[in-house]
């Protein structure tokens, strides 16, 4: 086993969990990055011990093996598409792009290129989700027939040290928070065949409240809140609400109903979630124990495509998923704006479970 070099473009909020996610695997190691901010990637880069480099030298360097892009939304299909062009395989940070034009220029880039596209999120690779994956697999709840999946919150502008890109476009809460749920969705249930939703923007600017930022003002380009119905190929049905509009609730964030059983699933923001199932004519929920490893973080799709640029194994973290999901939020929004169902452009395979019994820093060839 190799272990591939990794450079990150973009040193921001979420790049120190890469730095935490991806050290206990020895297949890949961050080495250096870059930002639009020369300053920016010079203090990360002096704080983790990588090496600091502008954008176009890092994509020269002929020791960077995988690019992960964590630049913000708007810029994720440009910079995914420099890195391919660089001759490196790229993983992007969600979403894969703002539209499916972008998403599907960059996968056919890769593709004629030769190099592997991944994109986040990788959390549907923690033990809560494979646990329930795993759980559907040997029919614990029978065949999946509905889902229910709830994001809502009042928005980022109380505590995030830079608000206003979550109302710009290629965010909002469904574009920013959607990925998780609706990739949990494929992961667990399959394909996606057709949508419809509702959506509005409620206000038309934010306030900030954090310390730092107090006052400021935020104008909204997005609907803020979206609520949605997603008809799989399998049959099943699916309720989606994400929102920026909601000061509080009582609603699960994730569950799948089957022929046989209910099953409450953690937060699919997260890889350690708890899950807890509803045996039809009983009256008591069980936890489930987890069969997989909760010990893992963000980067774990980045490992888990190296492990398959090595194999020649598909990867589960990939760019045709991604596409899905993004396929899936475009969806929702064309069926809000014309009040009518639609069809999805795309389809993928679920992801292949991991192992059972892995050990720390492991993942299958």
């Amino acid at each position: 086993m190799q272990t591939l070099n990794v450079g990150l473009i973009g040193t921001g909020n979420i790049a120190p969990a890469y730095i935490e996610g991806c050290a206990p695997f020895d297949i890949i190691k961050i080495t250096a990055c870059a930002d639009i901010l020369a300053e920016r990637a010079e203090a990360f880069a002096a704080e983790h011990r990588l090496i600091a480099c502008s954008v176009g030298d890092l994509l020269a360097r002929d020791d960077i093996d995988i690019v992960v892009n964590l630049t913000i939304p708007k810029a994720h299909a440009e910079v995914s598409l420099q890195i391919i062009k660089a001759g490196k395989h790229a993983y992007s940070e969600k979403s894969l792009a703002v539209t499916r034009e972008d998403g599907a220029e960059i996968l056919k880039a890769a593709k004629a290129a030769g190099l592997r596209m991944g994109c986040a999120p990788d959390t549907f690779l923690g033990g809560g989700l494979q646990t329930a994956r795993k759980a559907i697999d040997d029919g614990l709840i029978g065949a999946p027939v509905a889902a229910t999946a709830v994001f809502m919150a009042h928005g980022p502008e109380s505590w995030h040290p830079n608000p206003g890109i979550f109302y710009q476009k290629g965010a909002g809460p469904l574009f920013d928070m959607g990925p998780y749920y609706l990739t949990a969705l494929v992961h667990l249930m399959g394909p996606v065949a057709r949508v419809s939703a509702s959506a509005r923007m409620s206000f038309p600017e934010r306030i900030a409240t954090s310390e730092a930022l107090k006052g400021q003002r935020l104008p909204v380009e997005v609907n803020t809140h979206v609520a949605g119905t997603l008809e799989f190929a399998s049959g099943a049905i699916a309720s989606v609400i994400t929102s920026f509009d909601i000061w509080g609730h009582h609603l699960p964030m994730l569950e799948i109903h089957g022929e046989d059983a209910s099953m409450n699933i953690g937060d699919p923001n997260f890889f350690h979630g708890t899950n807890h199932i509803l045996k039809g004519g009983t009256r008591d929920w069980v936890q489930l124990p987890h069969s997989h490893t909760i010990n893992i973080g963000r980067g774990a799709g980045v490992a888990d495509m190296a492990y398959a640029i090595q194999s020649g194994r598909p990867h589960r973290v990939s760019g045709d998923l991604a596409f899905h999901v993004l396929d899936i939020m475009c969806a929702l929004e064309e069926s809000a704006a014309q009040g009518r169902r639609i069809a999805l452009q795309s389809t993928v395979e679920q992801p292949a479970t991991l192992p059972v019994g892995l050990a720390a820093g492991e993942l299958d060839m």
